[in-house]
């Protein structure tokens, strides 16, 4: 389906925004150096709050899709954490009551928003209430914001595709650690599961459910 022709029922749709951190979308974030240039190439931040701004004017239901907080002891005994996970427990990623696991000023949940339980991997269904609370509103279609595009974005959007949703990737309001790891995502391994995959200005005009391109 070309980005011209696809629409949304606001009812069966919902936006699924990822690890909207202060550690990944603010400047001392203890991982924006890793998605900095990317981020900074592509306008992601206009772009995100392009992409909620509309969204949420379209009556889109938003769910705020959550990565674990790191607490002392995490993953004591564990047989096999993966090395993502691993790493971030070195670096304290998103620390429980720190300010690196406040949401980024500009992302923090309205009221009647749903905070999803928090993932410990890379998607945003496994091991949490996503899929029940996206169930219980009757939601067909989920459309993927937020960080990394090759990451919790990927994980999460396959499981959807695998529970049976309809995926919407938006090219600009993600980033990556790398161009070519953006590229990896959106147009070698994002066509295998996704249904859509499309710009903030595409997602935009088919939200208003007409053919224009508006400028973020």
């Amino acid at each position: 389906m070309s980005p011209a022709e696809l629409s949304y029922d606001a009812t069966r749709t919902a936006l699924l925004f990822v690890d909207p951190y202060n550690d990944f979308l603010a400047e001392d974030g203890k991982l924006w150096h890793l998605v900095k240039d990317v981020a900074q190439a592509v306008h992601l931040h206009d772009n995100l709050r392009a992409a909620l701004s509309a969204a949420r004017a379209s009556g889109l239901a938003v769910f705020i899709v959550p990565h674990h907080q790191w607490v002392p002891g995490d993953m004591e005994n564990w047989d096999h954490p993966s090395p993502y996970q691993l790493g971030s427990a070195r670096a304290q990623v998103f620390a429980r009551g720190s300010w690196g696991a406040e949401w980024y000023p500009d992302f923090t949940p309205q009221p009647g928003e749903i905070v999803v339980k928090e993932h410990w991997g890379g998607s945003g269904f496994a091991n949490t209430d996503l899929d029940m609370l996206l169930k219980q509103r009757k939601v067909t279609h989920v459309i993927l914001i937020g960080l990394i595009a090759n990451t919790c974005i990927e994980t999460t959007g396959r499981f959807a595709s695998e529970l049976g949703y309809h995926v919407t990737l938006v090219r600009d309001a993600t980033a990556a650690a790398s161009p070519e790891a953006l590229h990896s995502a959106h147009e070698i391994n994002g066509p295998t599961y996704a249904h859509a995959i499309v710009t903030t200005n595409e997602l935009i005009a088919a939200l208003k459910g007409d053919g224009s391109r508006p400028e973020v």
